[in-house]
């Protein structure tokens, strides 16, 4: 497939050349240790494809948000882990003796730098940071898809000043996200949920002119179906934006999208851990002291069948309150029929967002979708249909 980025294999002979690769390596942390390392993995192929092809491999990350350098949040924490999961030497470099640093290495050697949000120029792309990091390397890489939203020194910055690539990592998420929806199979279906349409405002805009079908769930299905004349009870729902939802529905209207909606949905009333009150009712049922909780099983078999008759589909956020069951119910039942689908090779899947990437995990189905993002904010502005600055700085020339 014809890509506009370059990647690894245009880098040619890399051995003795200093590559700055940006990863994310902005990993959760509890008493001391780290409670997660996906994104610890995630670095590891392109970090060491470049190691075995002889290239110095310079690693520059953030880690947290410091307002000033503080041993917590240091990269040094980080080192071991990633050694770990690497299986292989990595070395920490901080920046006061960076230059003589890296100096002293070797082709195939592996030095995490200090973070680079240490510098207060980062964040703002100063010109003075970006000379500072790219006076340490000769070829630069972005494999950190999820920090390509910002226009950072060590993000967009660096990519204008040296010879720029895409690692491995940023290199399918790339390719993924062109087959959700830069060039995907129709028809195409995109799931979003949520709590609050003003937070999807841009992505349902966007989406609605680009998929064949826009399945609306969590609290935001609550504003829709009240735009459209349903009492939704003391349910979540934003009546302040029903004119807004009902601008939608028009333009999806223009656009040949469907838009679905629960027929029948879970109520209770009281938001807590399979309540006494629990029902299940058509969604013109609900009464003024209830509140949508989930969808329903007919509704959700239904939306099962849309996906069978579909040949994409992008995921980003649940059906309904997932973290606590039994509102977990229709959420589940789609991603294992999305998973499916995607397993017999009938559905390419595209997930992203910390609770889809949950919710996913929590089916037991992650690993069966094509590709599932980590990334939160870059993944939603990708939605959004903005340009992200990281990867628009890797375009060929």
């Amino acid at each position: 497939m014809a890509r506009n980025f370059k990647t690894l294999d245009d880098m040619g002979d890399v051995t003795g050349k200093r590559v700055l690769v940006r990863e994310d390596l902005n990993v959760p942390m509890a008493e001391g240790k780290v409670s997660d390392d996906t994104r610890l993995r995630a670095a590891v192929h392109t970090v060491s494809e470049l190691s075995d092809k002889g290239a110095i491999v310079l690693v520059l990350a953030h880690f947290g948000r410091p307002k000033v350098p503080s041993p917590e949040h240091s990269t040094a924490l980080l080192t071991k882990p990633f050694e770990a999961v690497l299986g292989r030497e990595v070395r920490y470099i901080d920046w006061e003796n960076a230059t003589e640093a890296v100096a002293m290495l070797a082709p195939g050697d592996i030095a995490l730098l200090e973070n680079t949000r240490f510098f207060g120029g980062e964040e703002k792309n100063d010109p003075a940071v970006v000379d500072r990091f790219a006076a340490l390397g000769d070829l630069y890489v972005n494999d950190a898809f999820s920090a390509a939203h910002r226009a950072h020194a060590s993000t967009a910055g660096l990519a204008h000043k040296l010879p720029s690539f895409a690692g491995r990592q940023m290199e399918a998420e790339l390719d993924a996200l062109d087959k959700a929806l830069g060039n995907p199979e129709h028809p195409v279906a995109a799931v979003v949920g949520g709590a609050k349409v003003s937070t999807k405002l841009d992505v349902l805009t966007h989406l609605v002119g680009r998929v064949d079908h826009l399945i609306i769930g969590g609290g935001m299905a609550n504003t829709f179906l009240a735009a459209r004349g349903v009492n939704v009870g003391k349910s979540l729902a934003e009546h302040e934006l029903t004119a807004t939802a009902e601008a939608i529905f028009e333009q999806a209207e223009r656009a040949n999208c469907t838009i679905h909606l629960p027929y029948d949905v879970v109520v209770a009333k009281e938001f807590a851990a399979h309540p006494a009150s629990l029902r299940t009712c058509n969604v013109h049922e609900v009464a003024a002291d209830e509140m949508i909780l989930d969808i329903g099983p007919a509704a959700t078999e239904a939306l099962g069948d849309v996906l069978k008759n579909c040949r994409t589909l992008v995921w980003n956020g649940p059906l309904g309150a997932f973290e606590t069951p039994p509102f977990d119910t229709a959420t589940m039942a789609l991603a294992r029929t999305a998973a499916a689908l995607t397993s017999d090779g009938s559905l390419v899947s595209v997930a992203g967002g910390g609770d889809t990437v949950a919710a996913l995990n929590q089916a037991g189905v992650a690993g069966e979708m094509s590709f599932v993002s980590t990334a939160g904010g870059a993944f939603l502005e990708w939605m959004e249909g903005k340009d992200l600055p990281g990867v628009a700085a890797l375009a060929r020339d």
